[in-house]
């Protein structure tokens, strides 16, 4: 699969079509640290995952959480998934803590919810909003003689060496 049109895709990544924006503007987990350390008062990263995975699965250290979606607590058989829900209150949410030009870095597990949150943030004037191409959690290990083989291993925040905690500050955890 190719880069979204006038993307500024990382150097030597392809941008899987699941994972492209409308804006075009994407790096990898490692890379967004790296942008957020260089200007930590500029550079703000949304976990739009659940609050739910936010706090289980572990998260960036100064990860905001504002959750895309919400579980429901049913499993959709047809789709074999959990149903979830959207957040209608997801981007003014945003809004009420970022200006438009403001540069945003949104991740989930693996890049696919945060490429929805950047096109609903595009729609709604942002201009600046990046996807995480390789999330918190990163892609799938697709190696049969692996240990990891389906895992997701292979990139990604938890694997970057980039800091991640289980810990969670009141401030930027979710709270309706």
């Amino acid at each position: 699969m190719t880069s979204h049109e006038g993307s500024t895709s990382p150097p030597g990544h392809e941008v899987p079509e699941k994972k492209q924006t409308s804006l075009g503007l994407y790096v990898t987990a490692r890379e967004a640290y790296e942008m957020w350390k260089a200007a930590p008062a500029k550079v703000h990263i949304i976990d739009v995952r659940t609050p739910e995975e936010y706090v289980f699965v572990g998260h960036a250290t100064m990860a905001r959480n504002i959750p895309l979606v919400f579980m429901r607590y049913q499993w959709d058989a047809e789709k074999d998934e959990p149903v979830v829900e959207p957040n209608a209150e997801f981007v003014a949410k945003v809004q009420a803590r970022h200006a438009p030009d403001d540069t945003l870095l949104l991740i989930c597990r693996s890049g696919g919810r945060s490429a929805w949150a950047v096109n609903f943030l595009a729609k709604a004037g942002f201009t600046k909003a990046y996807n995480v191409i390789d999330g918190t959690e990163g892609d799938k290990v697709d190696d049969a003689g692996s240990a990891y083989h389906g895992k997701r291993m292979r990139n990604g925040w938890k694997n970057s060496g980039s800091p991640w905690t289980y810990d969670c500050d009141p401030d930027l955890l979710w709270t309706a």
